[in-house]
């Protein structure tokens, strides 16, 4: 399954929000050297209730928007 995910780094705290359509992340990363998507990828995992290694970015990998999908997901967590 695939979600859009927008990010907003170096936030003062994680935060997840799903509205329905896209995920809307802030995260306490900087967006140097991955560890933003780092974190991104970790965050999702956490929300859908899988494995990191079962999320992958699949576009949007020096952006704010991205597209990730999650394997092994039938519905999305609310």
């Amino acid at each position: 399954m695939r979600v859009a995910v927008v990010v907003h780094p170096r936030a003062g705290r994680e935060e997840l929000i799903w509205n329905g359509r896209e995920l809307r992340l802030r995260i306490t990363q900087p967006p140097i050297d991955g560890a933003a998507n780092a974190a991104v990828l970790r965050l999702v995992a956490a929300w859908a209730g899988v494995a990191p290694s079962r999320v992958r970015l699949v576009a949007g990998h020096r952006g704010t928007h991205k597209q990730v999908e999650i394997e092994g997901v039938d519905a999305l967590p609310r």
